[in-house]
């Protein structure tokens, strides 16, 4: 692997350690959540679903968010090898984010509610947010002047995070009574603009990963390459315009539906690249499978090849509407969220924190453990899903609640695919905090 310089990467770091504290507390407001699947109202007295679900949620998004910025805030520090400008900007940055992160955690345990679906605390704190967000967008602008002869990881960066910034202020768009009144304006904009937002963060992701590719290859070919630009390029557009697929189920314009499943039915152009070059990424991955971060990059990869089918069947209008409200969608969120994200986001902390081979076998031992249970917990969520679906339209006239109590079998195997998937992150995180310790 060719080394780059380094240059206090201490700041940085702090991002992706309170993420890390993050991940852990949405696995296990996550198990919580799931234990009310398979044991229902066993926390109704002390922390019912309604509260669960926005804090394993808002943990995870979180967790997501801190760590690709200090992943793209070091890599861009490796990138121009020599420090930050405007670097003590980045204390503030972090410091603004911690505070609103946990004080809305804290607000949800509370029962203190107030905001839209996935962003379901208090405005009040979107506030913190935008302004830690914007002072993110200075540092980064201060140290990318021009975008000329930049690789594609830097344009991709520069993408999320001007889009991110646009899509956050559209998701607040429903405080103007205007517009939160009318129903339909009100979940259109809502879903389209959280579409939009997963694509920002996934440019910042996916532009670290490209980076960190380059970094293991020891050079920089396929970044300047016209296949990287031509991706970037056909994500951006899936960025714009990919959240069609998300409006099906509602009364709006059929031209917006059409331009939706038109955009998302590009990804087979990404998925059929995958399937062609499956081959000559085992050749790579025999000789780089004993780098960690590799490993991580090498599951990412696997998952983005399961996730991308299953979004493209959900994309098809025939077949949404038995997918649409059911727990497939959930298997597709997770799928990004942990089989994708977790695994790149992990695959950048092992690099940017410092390790050595002690834990190199308990490290091993948490990745088998992780994408397997992974499968598991992935795979019975989506047969649930269509069980869940089957059902609604065959038998209509069983009610809701013996239908759920028919998946009880589903949702056990759930919970306990669950437990290990939060057991093998353990095991792969714990070395990260010793490796901080160490440096």
């Amino acid at each position: 692997m060719e080394q780059y310089h380094n240059h206090n990467t201490k700041h940085t770091a702090s991002f992706i350690i309170a993420g890390l504290f993050l991940l852990l507390a949405a696995l296990l407001f996550g198990l919580a959540a799931a234990s009310e699947y398979a044991f229902p109202g066993l926390w109704r007295n002390t922390f019912s679903f309604e509260k669960l679900r926005p804090l394993h949620v808002s943990s995870a998004v979180f967790w997501i968010i801190l760590a690709a910025m200090g992943s793209v805030l070091s890599f861009l520090q490796q990138h121009r090898e020599e420090k930050l400008k405007y670097g003590f900007l980045v204390k503030w940055q972090f410091f603004m984010f911690l505070f609103s992160f946990t004080a809305i955690l804290i607000s949800y345990c509370f029962g203190i509610f107030g905001g839209r679906e996935y962003w379901e605390f208090h405005p009040v704190f979107s506030v913190f947010i935008a302004a830690g967000w914007g002072i993110f967008m200075i540092v980064f602008l201060s140290n990318v002047k021009t975008l000329k002869q930049q690789p594609v990881y830097v344009w991709m960066w520069f993408t999320g995070v001007l889009f991110f910034l646009f899509t956050y202020i559209e998701s607040n768009l429903w405080l103007i009574p205007a517009l939160r009144n009318d129903l339909i304006k009100d979940m259109t904009v809502q879903w389209k603009s959280y579409g939009s937002m997963v694509g920002s963060w996934n440019m910042l992701i996916y532009g670290s990963s490209v980076f960190l590719m380059d970094k293991i290859a020891g050079n920089k070919k396929y970044s300047f390459s016209t296949i990287a630009f031509a991706l970037y390029f056909l994500g951006l557009f899936n960025l714009m315009f990919n959240w069609g697929h998300h409006i099906y189920t509602l009364p709006t314009q059929p031209y917006v539906k059409h331009i939706g499943y038109a955009v998302s039915m590009t990804e087979l152009f990404i998925f059929g690249r995958i399937i062609y070059l499956w081959r000559s990424s085992l050749s790579t991955a025999r000789k780089n499978f004993h780098i960690i971060p590799f490993k991580f990059l090498a599951a990412a990869d696997a998952w983005i090849f399961l996730t991308l089918g299953l979004a493209i069947a959900m994309s098809v209008p025939a077949l949404n509407v038995y997918m649409h409200g059911t727990h497939t969608v959930v298997a597709h969120t997770m799928g990004a969220t942990i089989g994708i994200n977790s695994m790149l986001l992990l695959a950048f902390a092992y690099d940017i924190i410092p390790q050595t081979n002690a834990f190199k076998k308990q490290i091993n031992r948490g990745y088998l453990l992780l994408n397997s249970s992974l499968a598991v917990f992935w795979l019975t969520l989506i047969i649930a899903g269509f069980i869940k679906s089957y059902r609604q339209f065959t038998e209509p006239q069983f009610a809701y609640g013996d239908m759920m109590k028919s998946l009880h079998p589903w949702f056990y195997v759930f919970f306990i695919s669950g437990c290990f998937l939060a057991a093998a992150f353990f095991m792969v995180i714990l070395p990260l905090f010793k490796g901080l310790k160490r440096g």
